[in-house]
């Protein structure tokens, strides 16, 4: 067929960039290649329209054990000879369209990229976004979704110990699914995704290639509309079992000292990996795509370059050791097929049956080569200035604490989400601590030291909608502060940066003004960007979704013994916040859902005061000067104080020891760097000791009780009456007739 500017529109390919393909071969590009290029300069593979920004963030840190995207997961050093291997990921849109399996394949892709590096996934984690929940559709999807994540993980055998989910009607059309995975793997024994010397072979190994998923890099990087039911086909399918061998097989075959490198074929399949390899090995192949097994007949050379199919890894092995190689798939009943050769010009060759089908340099197909690269304008949006106008003494104190707490806690933001974790296995492999010891993060055992992890995701996508800088800000501290609160000590982090359309200068400027609120932050924590993801286009005909770029952290605890759970221990220990006490109801829950206020500043956050406040509340823990900890987020004091009892049922007794501040902003505001802590008191004067050393205000504002729950000497019952309006609120909405 003959190649135009039309063509290459098709492929979403802009005239621009026609021009330079050309360029870059010396002639006009074949429809197979057209198509190589398509999904390589795809945004969801080069980045084109952040990859300078994202440059901007700290990617450096003394525990860091390869450079930060040079992978495809960061690893850090974790001591005792072992790293921890970490990475975040989007299935947004494919999850939109077909929820169960692009939530699943989700999962699935996401921990390839941590077995192909050579480590052992040990948790999942995942950030989830969906539309009113009222809504049948959002009720769709999040079935779906959910029941995606759950199957993948518990099939897989892979514990599902975390994440957080989020009910805003900006998410109705486009539904954000965020996975993240986490493993170990002994220092000296990572593989890196790269292809080097001459001769060597380059087998393909895992499941079959078929038509499902074909063209999912670009599908990820356009718009949901009312017709993309049509890109259905772009939507894999997973296969969790043939994973399970996969992972196997994959850490077998590396202790046979045959594998130079190896990597998964997530976005873009066959074109992605044998590019990547190549250009990082400044080499290129020889591949033969009819030697790709196949579960489809009569597939075109560009369809199995495209295909996303997943469950496929992509080898390079030592020349004189395939044999080992083909044993160890043979053994895990996985193809395993011999489809090209490493060569040292630079070039990807595909032949079909002997016939030439594409001559590409592997460097002009990737990120940080020929790759394009764009700063696209932004401007402040319109409704910032809607924002700065909002003055919360127009907003009437409610008279009536209980009621308002009644409905705060049955909100879908806030009460329980048991509906959806018990679905998940989160005791396979036996490390997770969580499951009846609570903490703010998940704290995973990192066998097989006796060191632990503290893992965790966040965002709260309205506070950065309400100011991208600080939001973002709020989003590093939060996950450091979960991560703290849980004994542990931040490492690094991975995030998921997910946006409306880049070419809208309002959507741009959230985007900029995140990543340097971001990368402010984690030079502050410590904790450099490893790598991860960003995901645009998450927007539909009604707008884009708030700006939502998900923190996901790792932290070290040297010691299980350190571990800190968040639920009251003794009725009588004294209850204390640890931080500043603000008046301040901006971006609340309460303030959002309960008073219906849409536009409101970002909660009040100072970076020093979060980091000095997380500092003694790590001192505290190691010195063992108190019974729990858990930090105020959403909902404020009064939801965190009511989730610190109901682990063990206790009650509490607590009064508003702060005058001359509103009383919803006491007890239901979001201002940051505030952690609730519980005293006994045999520790009492340490626990003051060091807050004086340390210069941090604590205020004393009851005690723990046996059952009742007293607040402002008023009382609000016992405390399984709140229990179980917070546990089944989800229940109560999902079984509801629409």
């Amino acid at each position: 067929m003959e190649i135009s500017v039309q063509t290459a529109a098709q492929l979403r390919i802009t005239a621009e960039e026609f021009e330079s393909i050309k360029i870059k071969l010396g002639r006009t590009p074949n429809f197979t290649e057209l198509c190589a290029f398509s999904g390589m300069w795809s945004e969801h593979c080069s980045y084109k329209n952040s990859i300078k920004w994202l440059k901007t963030l700290p990617r450096d840190g003394k525990k860091m054990l390869v450079k930060a995207g040079e992978e495809n997961a960061g690893l850090m050093d974790i001591g005792d000879g072992y790293g921890v291997v970490f990475k975040i990921e989007s299935h947004n849109h494919p999850s939109a369209i077909e929820p169960f399996q692009g939530a699943a394949t989700g999962v699935g892709g996401i921990n390839r990229d941590i077995f192909t590096m050579g480590a052992r996934p040990i948790a999942s984690l995942n950030s989830l976004r969906f539309g009113k929940l009222t809504e049948a559709k959002t009720q769709h999807l999040l079935s779906g979704i959910v029941h995606g994540i759950g199957h993948y993980g518990n099939c897989f055998g892979v514990p599902t110990v975390g994440g957080e989910i989020y009910f805003e009607t900006c998410y109705h059309t486009n539904p954000l699914v965020n996975a993240m995975s986490v493993g170990i793997v002994k220092n000296g024994e990572t593989v890196s995704a790269i292809a080097e010397g001459p001769g060597n072979p380059v087998f393909f190994v895992g499941s079959a290639t078929g038509k499902d998923g074909i063209g999912g890099a670009s599908f990820a990087s356009a718009e949901i509309t009312k017709d993309s039911a049509g890109d259905l086909p772009a939507v894999q399918v997973g296969d969790p079992f043939q994973e399970k061998k996969l992972l196997e097989a994959c850490l077998e075959v590396i202790q046979t000292g045959a594998v130079v490198g190896m990597q998964d074929m997530g976005a873009a399949g066959i074109i992605c990996s044998t590019a990547e390899m190549s250009a990082k090995g400044k080499s290129g192949m020889i591949i033969h795509l009819d030697k790709v097994p196949t579960r489809q007949q009569g597939m075109k050379a560009w369809e199995l370059l495209l295909s996303e199919s997943q469950e496929r890894m992509l080898l390079v092995v030592e020349k004189g050791k395939e044999q080992a190689v083909l044993d160890v798939f043979e053994k895990w009943d996985l193809p395993c097929s011999h489809i090209g050769d490493v060569t040292n010009d630079g070039l990807l060759h595909f032949y079909m049956n002997g016939i030439v089908e594409a001559v590409i340099p592997a460097e002009e197909l990737v990120l940080g080569g020929g790759a394009p690269q764009y700063e696209r304008a932004f401007k402040r949006p319109e409704y910032l200035s809607k924002i700065a106008l909002f003055n919360s003494d127009k907003i009437k104190v409610p008279e009536d604490l209980k009621s308002v707490t009644e409905q705060l806690i049955a909100i879908p933001n806030i009460a329980s989400k048991r509906w959806v974790y018990n679905q998940y296995d989160s005791m396979v492999g036996t490390g997770n601590t969580n499951t009846n010891e609570p903490s703010d993060a998940a704290v995973v055992i990192a066998k097989p030291t006796n060191k632990a992890l503290a893992l965790t995701t966040d965002c709260n996508s309205r506070y950065v909608f309400a100011d991208p800088y600080i939001g973002a800000m709020i989003a590093v501290a939060e996950s450091a502060r979960n991560i703290v609160c849980s004994g542990g000590q931040p490492l690094g982090v991975t995030n998921c940066l997910n946006f409306g359309n880049p070419y809208d200068p309002e959507v741009y400027y959230q985007f900029v003004e995140a990543i340097k609120g971001m990368g402010e932050a984690c030079i502050k924590f410590d904790t450099p960007v490893t790598g991860g993801n960003v995901s645009f286009y998450n927007q539909s005909p009604d707008g884009p979704v708030y700006p939502t770029p998900t923190i996901g952290m790792v932290g070290l605890l040297e010691s299980i013994d350190e571990k800190m759970t968040m639920y009251f221990k003794n009725a009588g220990d004294t209850i204390y916040v640890i931080g500043h006490i603000k008046n301040d109801i901006n971006s609340s829950e309460y303030l959002h859902k309960c008073v219906g206020e849409e536009f409101s500043p970002a909660p009040y956050f100072d970076l020093q005061e979060e980091f000095d406040m997380q500092q003694l509340v790590m001192k505290l823990i190691r010195e063992k000067s108190i019974e729990s900890a858990h930090d105020i987020s959403e909902g404020g004091l009064m939801i965190c104080l009511l989730e610190s009892a109901f682990n063990k049922c206790l009650g509490f007794e607590v009064n508003q020891a702060v005058s001359d501040i509103r009383k919803d902003a006491y007890w239901f505001g979001e201002a940051q760097g505030r952690v609730v802590v519980s005293v006994n008191e045999s520790n009492q004067d340490r626990f003051i000791q060091s807050a004086i050393e340390n210069g941090i205000p604590v205020l004393k504002i009851g005690k723990v009780a046996l059952k009742n729950v007293v607040v402002n000497d008023e009382q609000w019952g016992e405390i399984e009456y709140w229990k179980k309006v917070y546990d089944e609120a989800l229940e109560n909405i999902l079984q509801q007739k629409h």
